[in-house]
């Protein structure tokens, strides 16, 4: 089954011309299936690529899924045309009253800031509050996990003494969890970000399961047991070319950044990248829908309960 977006959105027409099975809602409201609906808060500021980095794998499935996407109210984008906010964006003032079977906070890149400085932060904080009543289950991305991590178990951010910046061997550690089902014994994720975890921290809460971590990035993957909360330390959603724009961004404009570990062949930013993550991005996405949406998303959505996570025994 499709994805489910308005034709015009520029993730609709890139997705066509991948071959990508998309369909439009006029289309859409003639068959007689209830889609899994979806509602993406976008913090990046690239908003209209990570649309489409995030649709191409939310596509990848059997399932009907419905995507809504979301913004902050109290800060506005700089990167991205208005026209494309007001055509495809809601506040959350527009969707608190609704409910959904899943949903994704993106990644932010302020991990600089502490987290009361950022600007939207107690809206945030309401959106994820929300997110524990009338969402089945959130993924947290990247700054998003950070967040999410400090905002519900308290588990506080550590500032890295240079970035993370790479594609990184991880191992699964948890490899009974369905989110991790299929997926190799050791798999690549891409990192960029100047914050981390201590895995010390992470342990210290009862609530947390830990699926699969890096040796030199660290914590990756953590869920809780019920798989109503889940949190992705890193970027398997980037495209193969997106650290590339990034490194030869921050190169232009003079800033101290090594070349991306283990993505140019030879370290060569002349040579061009190894895409080796894409298999397990799809699978991702594909056993979070599956497993943590499809199989225990309640018909009617008005039935949702609030999570409620026993801690580990």
């Amino acid at each position: 089954m499709p994805l489910i977006i308005p034709k015009e959105l520029p993730a609709y027409g890139e997705l066509s011309r991948e071959n990508v099975f998309v369909m439009h809602q006029q289309r859409a409201q003639t068959q007689q299936i209830r889609p899994l609906r979806i509602l993406i808060l976008n913090l990046m500021p690239t908003k209209i690529v990570t649309e489409t980095q995030l649709a191409r794998l939310l596509a990848n499935s059997p399932l009907q899924v419905q995507l809504t996407f979301l913004q902050t109210k109290t800060h506005d984008t700089t990167h991205t045309p208005q026209e494309h906010m007001k055509a495809f964006y809601k506040t959350f003032d527009a969707v608190r009253n609704e409910r959904f079977d899943g949903m994704i906070i993106t990644g932010a890149p302020i991990e600089d800031l502490d987290y009361e400085d950022v600007d939207y932060w107690n809206e945030l904080c309401e959106i994820m509050d929300y997110s524990r009543e009338n969402v089945y289950s959130t993924i947290h991305l990247c700054w998003g996990a950070l967040a999410g991590l400090y905002y519900h178990f308290g588990v506080r951010k550590v500032h890295l003494p240079e970035k993370m910046f790479g594609v990184f061997e991880h191992r699964v550690v948890r490899p009974s969890n369905p989110l991790v089902r299929g997926f190799d014994e050791i798999f690549y994720a891409p990192h960029s970000r100047w914050a981390g975890l201590n895995r010390a921290d992470i342990d210290a809460a009862p609530e947390l399961r830990m699926l699969a971590e890096s040796d030199v990035a660290g914590p990756m993957l953590l869920s809780t047991e019920s798989g109503r909360q889940i949190f992705v330390i890193g970027h398997p959603e980037y495209d193969k070319y997106t650290l590339d724009a990034e490194y030869r961004r921050d190169v232009k404009a003079g800033k101290k950044i090594h070349v991306p570990v283990n993505y140019y062949p030879d370290d060569d930013p002349n040579k061009d990248p190894i895409f080796r993550w894409r298999a397990h991005a799809h699978l991702l996405y594909t056993n979070w829908l599956n497993y943590y949406v499809y199989q225990n998303t309640p018909y009617d959505l008005d039935d949702l309960e609030a999570v409620v996570d026993p801690p580990r025994t």
